[in-house]
């Protein structure tokens, strides 16, 4: 376990102030950023102020007795009731990020990590050691009852929420090697084995303990029970991947998995029901037969999202450097993907702006928006208010609709911008400058609106915790080398001292994607 002794000792070094944490993770490995041109100094301190504010608003958002950040809050600081692993591992992240940029000391970051770590071991779980959907952030108890209208909860064990707070505890072990212990003991009891479909060789959805009426109809495990969803997450190029990393780095499912998933459907017209028609080969890793399909979009061959959202695709980089692992895969798509949503915003529906991906509706309520066309989704996230979507038919299988929609009221949101930072800093940058000017989108207390509508110059006046935490750890990327990153990628998940990125890092290497420019 050499390299746990080399990582405790540089976090000891850390904590005493004898080292920055940039150059404490520097020792062990270089940075792994691959991205577009480097910020200017005057960028860098907008990004400083961001990150301030939105640190700002994670600390308003958590319940200081318990480590727990609600799932939202609006403007005026009332917070949700109901918080989920996923807004538990933002917060982690938003920690590490603020004791990172010097916002808080190392010793504020322990006691508040700390807190949270101590309130995740009295948390009650369910099977596999996962744990539920929906918390008290104040009270810790599972929720049965939602809090905003009285319904029943049916308490969920989700696959890609425990994905989201394992990777956190693994970066906190990681960052804060007085915790490491603490953190590995409540990570080391989750395993994604659980949610593993043999027969199908992909991640179930998640299981329900009780399932709710007309749910539950997928079986599994040793006793063949029936709480398992029906459907499994098939689609590579969505954030239930980080599940998928994170089981096959800790040896709980096999490698073969990551090429079960679909790049895309495939091109006969069985499959048909896809947004559009791809394009493709077919190829060998592992043994798995892989095809190799992609999407074409205004001069762009795509590997598709499920929807066609900036999170979807870019929330796992934020922690795993798949650009870097990935030379002729993640590293040519990932920058295609971040050019359609900007194309589609700017040139194709003409809004002015860009950046589509689940937020709140300024409307009210909670929408998915994307670029329909970079989606497998036939119906699409839509980018406008109307929900306007594009049919470019299935050639010789289903004839074309839409194909030229009149968009409606587009719906930009920040944290979208903040995820294309890494490909496109210039472009996001101005993004945000214009969306804060034109429409007075930032709140000097707590960071950027969730939502704008951007042809009415409608808010939606909140701050949710998973956006928080995408913007939180974007900035933390650009502003220290990749720390983030570097937290999970050199964390140790097996015995034998072996490395996340020792497993992920030659399976990503291993695949060649159709993307490109046609």
């Amino acid at each position: 376990m050499k390299s746990r002794t080399i990582r405790v000792a540089l976090g000891l070094m850390l904590s005493l102030g004898l080292l920055a944490p940039a150059s404490a993770m520097a020792v062990e490995i270089e940075p792994q950023s691959l991205g577009g041109p480097e910020l200017t100094a005057a960028q860098k301190l907008v990004l400083r102020e961001y990150a301030r504010d939105t640190w700002a608003s994670f600390k308003a958002m958590t319940f200081n007795t318990t480590g727990l950040t609600a799932d939202n809050m609006n403007e005026a600081g009332r917070r949700a009731r109901y918080t989920s692993p996923t807004n538990i591992a933002t917060y982690l992240w938003a920690v590490l990020a603020a004791r990172d940029l010097k916002f808080i000391t190392a010793d504020e970051a322990r006691q508040r990590i700390n807190v949270t770590l101590t309130s995740l071991n009295q948390m009650e779980r369910g099977r596999a050691g996962m744990y539920y959907n929906w918390y008290n952030p104040q009270t810790r108890e599972k929720l049965t009852v939602w809090p905003v209208n009285g319904d029943t909860v049916y308490p969920f064990l989700s696959s890609v929420d425990n994905g989201w707070l394992t990777a956190a505890l693994m970066m906190v072990s990681n960052a804060v090697p007085e915790l490491a212990v603490k953190a590995d003991r409540i990570a080391n009891r989750m395993n994604y084995g659980f949610y593993y479909d043999q027969n199908a060789g992909l991640l179930r959805g998640g299981y329900w303990p009780e399932p709710p009426p007309g749910q539950g109809g997928g079986t599994g495990g040793p006793n063949n029970e029936t709480g398992y969803t029906g459907h499994h997450y098939g689609s590579l190029n969505t954030e239930p991947r980080i599940a998928s990393y994170i089981g096959i780095a800790r040896g709980q499912i096999p490698a073969t998995h990551y090429f079960k998933l679909w790049r895309t459907f495939p091109s006969n017209c069985d499959w048909s029901w896809q947004e559009m028609k791809p394009e493709g080969v077919t190829r060998t890793y592992l043994g798995v037969d892989v095809y190799e399909g992609h999407y074409t979009y205004r001069g762009m061959d795509i590997v598709p999202s499920w929807g066609g959202s900036m999170f979807e695709a870019l929330m796992v980089p934020l922690v795993v450097p798949e650009e870097v692992w990935g030379a002729r895969s993640w590293r040519v798509n990932h920058p295609l993907y971040v050019r359609a949503q900007i194309v589609h915003g700017m040139r194709e529906a003409q809004y002015g702006y860009w950046g589509f991906s689940p937020s709140n509706d300024p409307a009210g309520g909670y929408r998915e928006y994307g670029v329909d066309a970079i989606g497998l989704n036939p119906d699409g996230y839509s980018s406008d208010h109307e929900r306007t979507t594009v049919d470019y038919g299935f050639e010789g299988c289903r004839p074309p609709g839409n194909t030229s929609p009149d968009w409606g009221q587009g719906t930009v949101t920040p944290h979208a911008s903040f995820l294309a930072l890494r490909w496109r800093p210039d472009s996001a940058m101005g993004n945000l400058s214009r969306l804060r000017q034109n429409f007075n989108a930032y709140n000097g207390n707590y960071g950027f609106y969730d939502a704008i509508n951007v042809s009415t110059g409608q808010k939606s006046r909140y701050f949710l915790a998973l956006d928080q935490g995408m913007i939180m750890t974007s900035i933390h990327n650009a502003l220290t080398d990749d720390l983030a990153r570097r937290y999970l990628s050199t964390d140790v998940v097996r015995t034998d001292g072996t490395l996340f990125r020792d497993v992920i890092a030659p399976l990503l290497g291993r695949e060649t994607f159709t993307a490109g420019f046609n």
